[in-house]
């Protein structure tokens, strides 16, 4: 069990390694030879030139400016003075509401925190029932941070009252944060949505599962069947190919072009000898040619092989899926089509909002209905199966967490063990860390499943995973940690007392949990927040590209790896801190100083990276609210469930059936919340559809949405393909 001294160990460890990426940070982005890895966005933007390119050749590598390390802090207030108006202008509101999660914890979490240490801390700690039961039973442990939890209250005492009121507080303050933040988020997606220029998106249906017809084609079937259906409305469309081989010629042409702009650079450097290359594999053996004239003739040849492929792709009944992009002359008519049902079979013409074409995941647009339902009942299986066999590492982790445990299954260790400084490094720091490196590699593997799901859209498929790993958080790192820890932590005493003591030592020790949870926060809140913005891994990566890789501007370009929020992977643990802070706010409040910490550093640091690195690869205009708040009520509700159970260990026969009604009011909350907001996020209101339409009729604005959607997708085919 984790005492005071290994928490502040912790606590220090953790603090010095946030601090010291922070440091590192800050120097390091003052070097003109870094610019690329910390400044990208506004590379991206094109307002921003390479500070390399002028100066004398050491200005070029190290920051020469003394006075700029002065103000090494700078990029802090720097972060904040952006407006939320102008912060969704610059990176859309994705971004903006994300951070808005970051805000909503404090909301929420800094009144909890006054009022749990001004309330129920003092309650707690004026107790000594750890001490009369670790008297009674040699085996029970608590450390000095349990006397200030419930566990220190005693058996049917009248001081859970105040455990109650407080439950109920709590409640009805984070109700009435979640109620303020959906309706300013409702209200900002709506606005967005209006206000942005007209897009081809905003026009278009993507359809799915058109059935085949031995009479038609796929692309005169669906001109048909929206003539016919959607007359005043229908402008034009396009089928979905498959492009493999297009794409693959495109991705060809496109290295071909780098190496033909790396050559004419360096022949304008050195006008006097032509380049030469070999024409052999990465021009290592070969004949040796005129490079310029050598590239410029390849590319030729795969511009007509380019045109002879598309030319096929259009004439080859085999290559068209039954899929299509249907563009309408206003959005109420393009609004209609995605939300109403096309056909008596529920299984053909589906429709729905076409994403963005940044948005399309270009595999799974041809999966048939069928398929799909198969496919998730696949993955459920397998997502049952990997969430309940992951519980075995939680275990070994709860076990390092119990020093006694270690000694008992390695006795030969005890003397090295007994250490102070090692004891409180293994308790204290260690179960944190090896949870994390246990959890680096899940959002991927998630990622990998929810594709083979068949989402049509990147957002989704980043909201599915979400909905994914949050479960396993919730399943694993919540419940299994509590579960694994508590029976590893008190074995010898459920060995020796009778069954109908065992409730009454659960209870005690489920609150006993928080210190591990701690070390937790710590590790994945602190320092790894602090690692976040530091950018270890792309600097690196840059670098070595840029030694090795780069020969042209457009390589440095694509070296620059700029990455995005990844949603799927930062939100759920998001939400697990909502958990932890909800669930402990009444039964142990000494962990919430640590959720705060996490918040306040986690919005300061991913404002930063907004505004200045990332470049989100799609905009959905806040689709995923929804998500954010349901796991917040679940969060809730899982208190108030914990709060039941521990209060029935406990005797308070007067206080507990209060409980009961608080799930029920969060539940009701939850559906009145999601039945005022959340068609919002889900649908498009015909009255703002008509609205924006603004009369376009058959103008020459609506054609032209419509080519340029044309341009778009079928450019998206040759990057993607489709299979």
């Amino acid at each position: 069990m984790a005492t005071l001294g290994d928490i502040g160990l912790a606590a220090t460890i953790n603090i010095l390694t946030a601090f010291v990426f922070l440091l590192a940070f800050a120097v390091l982005r003052l070097q003109p030879y870094n610019d690329r890895v910390y400044f990208p966005k506004w590379y991206i933007k094109g307002v921003r030139s390479s500070p390399t390119n002028s100066g004398s050749f050491v200005q070029k590598f190290v920051n020469l400016d003394f006075r700029s390390y002065i103000t090494f802090l700078q990029w802090i207030p720097a972060a904040l003075k952006m407006p939320e108006p102008e912060l969704i202008e610059h990176a859309g509101l994705d971004s903006a509401v994300y951070l808005r999660i970051y805000l909503l914890g404090l909301k929420i979490f800094a009144p909890i925190c006054i009022l749990a240490f001004a309330i129920l801390v003092p309650v707690n700690w004026t107790n000594n029932t750890l001490e009369i039961e670790a008297s009674k039973e040699s085996d029970l442990e608590f450390s000095t941070i349990d006397k200030i939890s419930i566990s220190n209250i005693p058996t049917g005492s009248n001081k859970f009252w105040a455990h109650l009121v407080m439950a109920y507080t709590f409640t009805f303050w984070t109700c009435y944060v979640l109620f303020k933040e959906y309706a300013i988020i409702a209200k900002l997606r709506l606005h967005f949505l209006a206000s942005q220029k007209r897009r081809p998106d905003q026009f278009t249906v993507l359809v799915r599962n058109v059935p085949a017809d031995p009479d038609e084609s796929t692309y005169e079937l669906v001109e048909h069947f929206f003539l016919v259906n959607h007359p005043e409305h229908f402008l034009t469309h396009q089928v979905v190919y498959d492009a493999n081989k297009l794409s693959k010629l495109v991705g060809k042409k496109k290295a071909m072009k780098n190496w033909l702009d790396y050559y004419k650079l360096k022949y304008e450097r050195n006008s006097s000898k032509r380049p030469n290359c070999k024409t052999g594999f990465f021009g290592l053996y070969g004949k040796k040619v005129d490079a310029i004239e050598y590239y410029t003739s390849e590319i030729d040849k795969l511009s007509k092989e380019e045109v002879k492929e598309r030319d096929r792709l259009k004439k080859d009944p085999k290559s068209v899926m039954p899929t299509a992009f249907v563009s309408f002359k206003s959005r109420w008519g393009a609004a209609v089509c995605a939300q109403t049902q096309q056909s008596r079979n529920p299984t053909i013409w589906l429709t729905e909002w076409s994403p963005e074409p940044r948005d399309v995941y270009w595999s799974n647009l041809a999966i048939p209905f069928v398929n799909l339902n198969i496919r998730r009942l696949i993955i459920g299986v397998i997502f049952f199966f990997l969430t309940f066999f992951f519980i075995i590492p939680i275990a070994i982790v709860q076990s390092m967490a119990n020093i006694e445990g270690i000694e008992e299954a390695v006795p030969f260790l005890k003397p090295l063990i007994e250490v102070p400084f090692i004891k409180s490094f293994i308790q204290g720091f260690l179960p944190g860390i090896v949870l994390k490196i246990f959890l680096i590699f899940l959002p991927m593997i998630l990622m990998i499943m929810v594709k083979f799901e068949g989402f049509i859209s990147i957002s989704s498929l980043e909201r599915r995973a979400a909905t994914k790993y949050y479960i396993f958080l919730f399943v694993n790192v919540f419940l299994g940690s509590i579960i694994a820890g508590t029976a590893f932590q008190q074995i010898e005493t459920f060995i020796h007392q009778s069954v109908s003591e065992f409730p009454k030592t659960i209870g005690i020790a489920i609150p006993q949990k928080a210190t591990f949870f701690i070390t937790y926060v710590m590790v994945d809140g602190w320092a790894g927040v602090a690692g976040e913005i530091l950018r270890l891994k792309p600097l690196i990566v840059y670098h070595l590209k840029n030694i090795f890789l780069v020969k042209t501007e457009k390589d440095r370009e694509e070296a620059m790896d700029p990455g995005s929020i990844e949603f799927n992977a930062n939100e759920p643990k998001i939400q697990l801190y909502f958990l932890l802070g909800l669930v402990y706010a009444v039964v142990a409040p000494f962990l919430l100083p640590y959720i705060m910490v996490f918040f306040g550093l986690a919005y300061l640091v991913f404002r930063h990276q907004i505004i200045n690195v990332y470049n989100q690869r799609y905009e959905s205009a806040a689709a995923f609210w929804p998500n954010v708040h349901g796991r917040v009520i679940v969060a809730m509700v899982a208190s108030q469930i914990v709060l039941l159970g521990l209060l029935s260990t406990k005797k308070a026969a007067n206080s507990t059936p209060f409980l009961i009604a608080l799930p029920v009011l969060t539940i009701w909350f939850h559906s009145f919340c999601k039945n005022r907001y959340e068609s919002a996020f889900r649908k498009f209101p015909l009255q703002e559809a008509g609205q924006q339409a603004g009369g376009l009729g058959n103008s020459r604005t609506a054609v032209s949405v419509a080519v340029v959607l044309l341009d778009s997708s079928f450019l998206c085919y040759e990057s993607h393909g489709s299979t």
